[in-house]
């Protein structure tokens, strides 16, 4: 079992910036796909980025160009980094550990970020 302690959400006004960590309980990196997702309520979770156990990234359209996701081995973290946030932004982020030859996937408890003025 792999637990996701994820940190770093808050209220933050439009254009500033956020960034999010996700601690996986052991080292999983080498066969996990890391990810972040948002959900709004009434909406369905959606992929916000991702990265690979090769360190190959992607990113929802919505984001490009202003969230980075990056992974620190030595500190067994990922990180979203959200800049320029929108109030569209607004949403329970969820750090995802997707499982790369078919083992159990996990998820984060979730964390707030709300962008408003």
């Amino acid at each position: 079992q792999v637990q996701l302690v994820e940190s770093g959400g808050g209220l933050v006004q439009p254009g500033g910036s956020l960034r999010l960590s996700c601690a996986p309980s052991g080292s999983i990196f080498s066969i996990y796909t890391m990810g972040w997702y948002r959900q709004t309520p009434g909406k369905q979770r959606e992929l916000v980025a991702g990265i690979t156990s090769g360190g190959r990234t992607n990113y929802a359209n919505s984001v490009k160009g202003r969230f980075t996701i990056s992974r620190d081995t030595a500190k067994n973290t990922v990180y979203l980094q959200m800049n320029s946030l929108k109030p569209e932004d607004t949403a329970v982020y969820y750090c995802n550990a997707y499982h790369e030859f078919g083992g159990p996937d996990y998820w984060g408890q979730g964390t707030q970020v709300t962008v408003s003025s």
